[in-house]
């Protein structure tokens, strides 16, 4: 009877499906449409952001602590591209979010507790005219997180800070 809360932004079911889509991208061989069959595309995967030039040079121009030698060769020949070069940041989850304990102390607002499970993947392809060049992932394989918010006064909890005129 307490309410759950699901959050799917992801055509994969799990980070080790997502992990092994953008793995199996090899880069100076895989296209655009490698991609596409993977079901990674922009424009029909929700929370792909697709990155100009001017985006990629910002995140990786090298830095007084990083030179140019230490830059991927993949980043390097999409710097050099200019405009034909495009990255796609690819931000996919599976989180769940369920309400659990008693459902009497929920209800009245003295007590609830939120579990939260599920993943985060998040990944950065850089393609050169629709060749992939680069591609690195990185995430939370795995999200458990409890929340527990404690009412002493139940329903009348709130109804303090109301009363409170300025």
């Amino acid at each position: 009877m307490l309410p759950r809360v699901r959050s799917l932004s992801s055509p994969f079911q799990t980070f080790e499906e997502a992990r092994q889509a953008i793995d199996s991208l090899v880069p100076m061989r895989s296209h655009a449409n490698d991609l596409r069959q993977l079901g990674i595309d922009p424009f029909g995967q929700p929370n792909t952001l697709i990155l100009t030039h001017a985006d990629i040079v910002r995140r990786f121009v090298p830095s007084a602590l990083l030179q140019r030698a230490d830059l991927d060769p993949g980043v390097l020949a999409c710097l050099e591209a200019r405009d034909a070069c495009r990255g796609w940041e690819i931000n996919a989850a599976r989180i769940s979010r369920k309400r659990t304990g008693n459902f009497f102390t929920d209800f009245t607002n003295f007590s609830r507790r939120t579990e939260t499970t599920g993943w985060r993947f998040n990944a950065l392809v850089l393609l050169v005219n629709d060749v992939v060049v680069y591609r690195a992932w990185g995430g939370q394989p795995k999200l458990n997180e409890t929340e527990i918010n404690t009412n002493p006064l139940g329903p009348l909890q709130e109804l303090g800070p109301a009363l409170v005129t300025h």
